[in-house]
């Protein structure tokens, strides 16, 4: 008997949602050292596939560089916290004691972008199975294939760990008739999400529990008594960095005028094209937006040399970046181009650029960052900007663990609130209370 299409995307969602909930049933009874067995399992059994996962992530999606992305792939392997970071919280008194503990929530879903596809799924896989979850992953259409392949070594290295099947599902399709089944199925009891607008709007509206990720344009702040040295290579490190897709990268500098000139030359010591002419601004933006000023999408994760090709602009040494000098209100500075590309707005003093970058930010709350070395200019650009993460005096990359203290994750859930998503974000809190085992006298 054949099904019609609204059969046909509920059959797949009902599927996925049963094969996944009796692999909860049979995770949530085993111990907790099984959950630590599973992800080290992970841990060991995926780092030999990480190149190949790497290169067929970079050939289906065809952005950024399979280097950056072995590197975000071990990040998500080796600095995603397990089950080390679930602390019960133990209250005790004279009647008695309370225990507040981290359970699961049963069947999560998990929606990943483009632009890192597998190290946010290796991530969350980590962090949902290590709160005892079972996790359905909805893979971005544009890395399908490589999503499902890595899909099919984790759940091997999985079964052969503790023998539970269908712990991870990947969904054969992304359509979002199907997706919108599955968040509002009544089995489905947690909804993580990364990506855009649209994909905020869908799944906001679910009564479930929602982790979102949603739109950011990370800004950095330069003021006059930072280490120009230093600021200049964080600043290209992080904006460079798998062609500058990931949400946190650097995508506009706001700085002190008086010290622009020294700033651009540090720049250039790091392989920097600087831009400050109208007619490569043209050409470049005309390669880069389209005639809504939005990103051609073509162009996203594509190199700096790449760039400057489509653009007709010569350029005969290896660059990894792109600045560009422009005014607070140019289409570049307000639209998050994904790709290695980055304005600069000159600020007469620290008041005008932290007022610049806040504008520049557009309250998103994601990301922004600051290089100075005046305490007080540090604490007040924390509390102005807002943001989720702030990162001060290094690199962009520093706030999701590369080259910084902070542990792994890839799912930054500004709309939301959590923050850095890590596995007792996944999970829900249970007060269990011991009272007197004698009635008083």
């Amino acid at each position: 008997m054949g099904y019609n299409t609204g059969e046909r995307q509920t059959h797949i969602a009902n599927l996925a949602v049963c094969a996944s909930l009796q692999a909860f049933e049979e995770y949530s009874v085993q111990k907790m050292t099984i959950r630590r067995d599973v992800i080290e399992a992970i841990r060991t059994g995926l780092r030999p596939w990480l190149q190949e996962i790497a290169e067929m992530e970079f050939k289906e999606t065809c952005m950024g560089n399979i280097r950056d992305k072995v590197i975000k792939l071990v990040l998500a392997l080796d600095k995603t916290p397990g089950v080390e970071d679930l602390v019960t919280e133990v209250a005790t008194g004279d009647h008695g004691m309370t225990l507040n503990e981290r359970i699961a929530y049963g069947v999560a879903l998990t929606i990943h972008p483009a632009t890192n596809p597998c190290a946010t799924l290796i991530n969350n896989v980590i962090g949902m199975l290590a709160a005892g979850n079972s996790v359905i992953s909805v893979p971005n259409p544009r890395c399908a294939k490589t999503a499902a392949f890595l899909s099919e070594k984790i759940n091997a290295i999985i079964e052969s760990a503790c023998g539970i099947k269908n712990l991870l599902i990947t969904l054969p399709e992304s359509r979002h008739e199907i997706v919108t089944e599955i968040i509002n199925h009544p089995d489905v009891s947690l909804v993580v999400a990364t990506g855009g607008r649209r994909m905020m709007s869908n799944v906001l509206c679910s009564p479930k529990r929602v982790i979102a990720g949603g739109p950011a344009n990370p800004v950095a702040i330069i003021d006059e008594t930072a280490d120009l040295e230093k600021a200049a290579r964080d600043i290209t490190e992080g904006a460079s960095f798998d062609c500058n897709i990931l949400c946190i990268g650097e995508k506009c500098i706001v700085a002190v005028e008086s010290i622009v000139p020294v700033l651009i030359e540090e720049f250039k010591k790091n392989g920097v094209y600087y831009i400050d002419n109208d007619t490569e601004r043209k050409r470049l933006t005309d390669v880069i937006l389209n005639q809504d000023m939005k990103m051609v999408r073509k162009m996203e994760g594509k190199n700096a040399c790449t760039i400057l090709r489509e653009a007709g602009i010569p350029c005969n040494q290896e660059i990894r970046l792109i600045i560009v000098k422009t005014s607070s209100k140019h289409p570049l500075v307000l639209e998050e181009c994904l790709m290695p590309v980055v304005p600069l707005v000159e600020a007469s003093d620290f008041d005008s650029a932290l007022e610049i970058a806040k504008f520049t930010e557009q309250n998103y709350r994601h990301t922004a960052m600051i290089h100075s070395q005046c305490i007080s200019r540090l604490s007040r650009a924390a509390k102005t900007m807002n943001t989720t993460l702030f990162i001060k005096n290094g690199s962009s990359l520093a706030g999701i663990g590369l080259n910084g203290e902070e542990k792994a994750s890839f799912t930054i859930a500004n709309v939301t609130g959590e923050g850095l998503t890590t596995a007792r974000d996944f999970t829900c809190k249970r007060s269990c209370t011991l009272t007197d085992s004698f009635a008083s006298r």
